[in-house]
């Protein structure tokens, strides 16, 4: 599989770590904030915003403003950098990749500030906790909320049947209420499928387990806590199933055919499921979804944001409250799987129907929950290159057979590293 939203965490932290820094956007930024431009761009990447709610954008503001449309490929989060620094040909809207937020904030001054423009009066429409992620820690807003991704439980409901298992969704959701249930189900199921695994690889696991808790890997006052025992703790949990046999070892573009036929189940956020269904429509009708074992967490989630050189900050408020309004927020989860980060939208025809892939179930009864039950955490700006030696290390357990305890101090000790090196203490 290419690098679909499914692949994009890890990914991200290893481009991170490998760059070893975090965002550092010089340059001019423009006086910006005081223009009344009547044509106005805006840069996205494929997936990220409904290609038809983006189009009527165009219509529905034209009598006031030209809007021009840019869905950037490749490494967006380098090209937006890059134009920023610069200082010209910055688009006057912009998204953010979610792992990508928190390294925008130590340059906040390069964005403007949205309660400024009235996202004040709007920020009660979206989850607080998405909305404090795009937010620095003097109340300055950069980012107007586009998606979420809370995490659920994928399963095969044809391999849960033969192994004799409820496949009711709720009644699967009691057998996995814990890490450790979970895990002995899938021996369970294992044995009545052979050939089968639980899980895809073990730092799918991992990002989950972290992201199930209220602290990650520094702490507000920009220490490293990566080294003590919630991480570890997940940690442990990710390695579970590859010493349990239950680990399918997929770090490769093998996922496409192993979805299809020898992974029980799937752990992922609510996008996910436009992924499983794109690589695997033959299985059709055998899926089903239910509560993540051990509580929910949050994968993904972009925003909306505007550069300080953008040309006319009302209108283009304008636009993005309009695009990220609950009703277009709604339409976004039916044209390409975009979860919204607005609760108004979970009780709208476009979101409670009934879903054919998963056999006719209404997921949204089990991603609405999860989404409003996310844990806060803080996630710093050096967070996703500090994760990235975790990662890697999980990935070092399955392809080389590294034992897990020395490939958990190699990762303490690498993340300790690249934190200093970041300035965190």
């Amino acid at each position: 599989m290419d690098l679909s939203r499914r692949g994009f965490l890890q990914a991200a932290a290893l481009t991170a770590a490998a760059s070893g820094l975090t965002v550092a956007c010089g340059g001019s930024s423009g006086s910006g904030g005081t223009k009344n431009g009547k044509n106005l761009t805006l840069w996205y990447w494929g997936g990220a915003l409904s290609e038809k709610v983006v189009a009527e954008a165009k219509t529905h503001f034209g009598s006031e403003i030209k809007l021009t449309t840019a869905s950037i490929g490749g490494d967006f989060k380098q090209k937006l950098t890059t134009t920023i620094a610069a200082g010209s040909s910055v688009p006057d809207i912009t998204g953010i990749k979610g792992e990508d937020i928190a390294s925008f904030l130590p340059n906040a001054d390069r964005f403007l500030d949205l309660n400024d423009l009235g996202f004040k009066n709007l920020s009660s429409q979206y989850l607080d906790w998405k909305t404090k992620l795009a937010q620095t820690k003097d109340g300055k807003q950069i980012g107007f909320p586009i998606d979420i991704g809370p995490t659920a439980l994928f399963y095969r409901e044809d391999f849960f049947a033969k192994a004799g298992v409820d496949t009711d969704p709720a009644k699967v959701a009691a057998l996995v209420k814990t890490w450790d249930d979970y895990f002995q189900l899938g021996t369970e199921l294992q044995k009545k499928n052979p050939g089968t695994y639980l899980v895809n690889n073990i730092g799918s696991v991992f990002n989950i387990a972290v992201g199930q808790g209220t602290q990650r890997f520094i702490d507000k006052n920009n220490h490293f806590i990566g080294d003590q025992d919630h991480i570890h703790a997940a940690w442990t949990t990710a390695v579970r199933p590859y010493t349990l046999g239950l680990d399918a070892k997929i770090n490769d573009n093998t996922w496409n055919a192993a979805i299809g036929k020898t992974l029980l189940t799937e752990l992922g956020a609510a996008w996910h499921a436009l992924d499983i269904e794109q690589a695997a429509p033959q299985t059709k009708g055998k899926w089903r979804v239910c509560a993540n074992p051990a509580g929910p967490a949050n994968q993904g989630g972009s925003y909306l944001a505007l550069p300080k050189q953008c040309r006319n900050p009302e209108e283009a408020f304008k636009i993005i409250s309009w695009i990220l309004s609950p009703t277009n927020d709604a339409r976004g989860f039916t044209d390409a799987a975009i979860f919204p980060a607005a609760p108004a939208a979970y009780t709208m025809p476009a979101m409670t129907g009934p879903d054919a892939f998963f056999g006719g179930q209404k997921i949204i009864e089990v991603f609405g929950p999860a989404a409003k039950a996310i844990p806060a955490s803080y996630e710093a700006p050096a967070d996703a290159a500090v994760m990235a030696p975790y990662m890697t290390e999980l990935t070092n357990i399955e392809a080389k057979g590294k034992k897990p305890d020395d490939a958990w101090k190699d990762a303490v000790s690498q993340a300790k590293q690249i934190a200093r090196r970041q300035g965190v203490s």
